[in-house]
């Protein structure tokens, strides 16, 4: 349907829904048309007629059977139908008119650039001087729309719709989505429509052979300026063969990928089982993008080919760069492991081939801030806490802190500017929702007695550490304040490290007190260690959950076994008195596959080594349940101390006896022996001293097995 369904103002369909209307709807409907109000619009009982070739407006072609004009139709009495302005491509006058028009376009262009096909008796270069002159740098948008990405897969089958939807989400993660629209190039389309003239990138991942006469349509996109990507395809020209060794194929190979600046990028690739051969004539050179297998053979797998003199060119690919880890495609745990290690660094080859043949990758704006919307897990404190709110608020609703200031609001309406340091808060919140966060289902995990029961929630905020910094000295502690976002902008790590946050990601800031004179409030250290622990019980602790491969990693950070980061913890604390007022800030991915890894990913793993059916998880709901988890931790380790804790930790924790390195390479060797009654890592030396070290002052490399000083900003 793309292009074919006319609406006013420019207005574009996004989808197509079937619907059954009731006899009184239909009654209702006649009824308004007889009283000249509307007009009526009839459904045709009978089905679409096949759509049949174009045929040119000036051609006296008698109509097929079912191709009535759109000027008038009869219905099954004889009496003629008047319609609204919609035009459908099964119409044969909308076609006439479409195709003329097209032609009139086409040749009235200054370009004036025939559509012709690529003709394989010539040769190339005599192709391309005859459809595009010498000058000519680079295509030109004739229609005056935004560039589209055309994604060609081949047959319509089930399998092939697939792989569209694979490429076609790959290629959204890569591509500045305020510039480009990608779309399904069908095989008849691409036979049938000027889809050339509106290209900007033409990505062929087709399995099967290419038809020859599609071939030939193609290779005249090139011939005209095109640019072509070609994932995993039988697609080349000139003088280079796709050859191939079974034996690789749906096999994990290291690739060595060479940059247009000459620099290598190492990682691990789903190999197709082929590769590229040059012909008598032709040469690989060692110019342009290339990339080879890490192999003794060097077989070269990616190449950049130039064509013609208009400024086509292509870049073929018989590496599965277009799939994910997670593809079914990839069938051990080893391989999954190799890919999703290497998964940045796909996306940055990605970026790098589409960035050479002229597709913006520039990162995304950043989102607009949001209102703050103030929600409460269980009803009966709103009328405490709107007491306590109006009693510390100021005059305009407004409480200040260092940070921030949070105006109180009862409704914010759309005009409102929202900036880092002014953010309107709405009370009134009976009709929230949102697509990313579902109060019931949070309400529902959520088995507190303090902890997370009132909640500032945003869309988009800088960060949610900044929103509870006015409130957490004033609020009753039995409120238990959390904040929790969908994205954060200024999202802030250990030291000088950002927090990238990205849709998909739990992202929440925690209130807790802690008397100075209890069992935790004299091991502060403690708590980012309980934290880590509530995150990865409130998945593993979950039936049927409990082989999910999370761990924790010395001293705040959430693992995928001893290979991925998989979220982190902050920990901010303030000693007021007696008591310890402590923010801690964790954020997990959950549904956010991209660029590393995600909770979810891990379950579909399990799901398919396993014959399992587990259900993926939801951000709100895995923050409650770490909440949930956090607030039981806390209230055994305030009972019973830290050895009421340390097992379950241990249980859980990556570095049981791991030898490490103090401070470089070339460091004393220990090993690790646990934490010490304070929360703070031991080590053992050869010399058989045990040395503590302390988090706030160091941190783990893990790729490296060091134990280094963090650095000073």
């Amino acid at each position: 349907m793309e292009d074919r369904l006319q609406m006013d103002n420019g207005l574009i369909p996004q989808k197509i829904v079937s619907v059954h209307l009731q006899d009184s709807t239909l009654k209702e409907l006649k009824d308004q048309a007889a009283r000249g109000q509307v007009q009526s619009l009839k459904l045709a009982a009978r089905p679409s007629p096949e759509p049949k070739p174009v045929q040119h407006a000036d051609r006296d072609e008698p109509r097929a059977p079912g191709q009535d004009s759109c000027k008038q139709r009869t219905d099954g009495e004889g009496e003629p139908e008047e319609h609204s302005h919609l035009h459908l491509f099964s119409c044969h006058e909308c076609l006439e008119l479409e195709n003329s028009t097209i032609e009139s376009v086409k040749f009235a262009s200054a370009e004036n650039i025939p559509d012709l096909p690529y003709d394989h008796s010539s040769g190339l270069e005599a192709v391309t001087d005859e459809l595009c002159p010498k000058r000519e740098e680079s295509r030109v948008n004739m229609v005056g729309k935004a560039p589209n990405i055309l994604v060609y897969v081949g047959p319509g089958t089930q399998d092939t719709l697939g792989r569209l939807e694979q490429v076609r989400s790959v290629l959204a993660d890569c591509v500045d989505a305020d510039s480009y629209t990608i779309y399904h190039l069908p095989e008849d389309s691409g036979l049938r429509d000027p889809w050339a003239d509106n290209c900007i990138l033409l990505v062929i991942a087709a399995l099967e052979p290419i038809p020859k006469d599609l071939y030939q349509k193609f290779m005249a996109y090139l011939s005209q300026g095109g640019k072509v990507l070609a994932l995993s395809s039988s697609f080349t020209f000139g003088g280079f063969q796709v050859t191939g060794e079974g034996m690789l194929r749906k096999t994990v190979q290291d690739l060595v990928f060479c940059k247009a600046d000459r620099s290598e990028v190492r990682l691990s690739v789903l190999s197709s089982g082929r590769f590229y051969k040059a012909g008598p004539r032709e040469q690989l050179s060692p110019a342009g993008l290339h990339g080879h297998l890490d192999t003794e053979d060097k077989d070269r797998t990616i190449l950049q080919v130039p064509f013609g003199s208009c400024g086509g060119e292509a870049v073929l690919c018989q590496v599965h760069l277009e799939l994910p880890p997670s593809s079914p495609t990839v069938q051990t745990q080893e391989d999954f492991n190799l890919l999703k290690s290497s998964n940045m660094k796909r996306y940055e080859v990605l970026r790098e081939i589409l960035t050479t043949l002229g597709i913006s990758c520039d990162v995304r704006q950043v989102p607009a801030l949001t209102p703050v919307s103030l929600l409460l897990a269980t009803e009966e404190i709103r009328d405490p806490l709107m007491q306590w709110l109006g009693a510390h608020v100021d005059p305009k609703g407004v409480i200040k802190s260092s940070k921030l200031s949070l105006k109180f609001v009862s409704s914010c309406a759309s005009e409102v500017e929202v900036t880092p340091s002014s953010i309107p808060v709405i009370t009134d919140t009976e009709d929230f929702s949102s697509e990313h966060f579902n109060l019931d289902i949070y309400r529902q995990n959520l088995q507190t007695k303090q902890l997370g029961k009132v909640i500032l929630f945003a869309e988009v905020t800088p960060t949610t550490m900044n929103l509870l910094d006015g409130l957490m000295f004033e609020m009753p502690q039995e409120m238990g304040l959390i904040a929790i976002a969908v994205r954060q902008t200024q999202g802030k790590g250990r030291g000088p490290n950002a927090w990238l946050s990205p849709v998909g990601c739990a992202l929440s800031t925690l209130l807790i007190s802690i008397p100075l004179r209890s069992q935790l409030g004299q091991r502060i250290p403690f708590v980012q260690h309980l934290m880590s622990l509530a995150v990865v019980e409130a998945v593993r602790s979950t039936p049927k959950y409990q082989d999910i491969n999370l761990r924790v990693k010395w001293p705040n950070d959430i693992y995928y076994s001893d290979l991925m980061k998989i979220g982190g913890v902050l920990v901010n604390s303030t000693l007021l008195g007696e008591t310890f007022y402590i923010l801690i800030g964790f954020g997990f991915n959950v549904t956010n596959s991209n660029p590393t890894i995600c909770i979810n990913d891990l379950i579909t793993e399990h799901n398919k080594q396993h014959k399992t059916a587990l259900k993926p998880f939801r951000a709100d709901c895995l923050i409650a349940r770490a909440v949930t988890m956090l607030e039981k931790l806390v209230h055994t380790f305030q009972d019973e101390g830290p050895q009421s804790i340390l097992p379950l930790y241990y249980k859980y924790w990556l570095h049981s006896g791991q030898q490490v390195r103090l401070g470089s390479t070339e460091g004393p060797q220990v090993s690790i022996v646990g934490l010490d009654d304070s929360g703070f890592l031991q080590v053992h030396q050869e010399d058989g001293r045990i040395v503590t070290v302390h988090p706030d002052g160091n941190s783990f490399d893990m790729l490296r097995n060091l134990i280094v000083p963090k650095q000073r900003w």
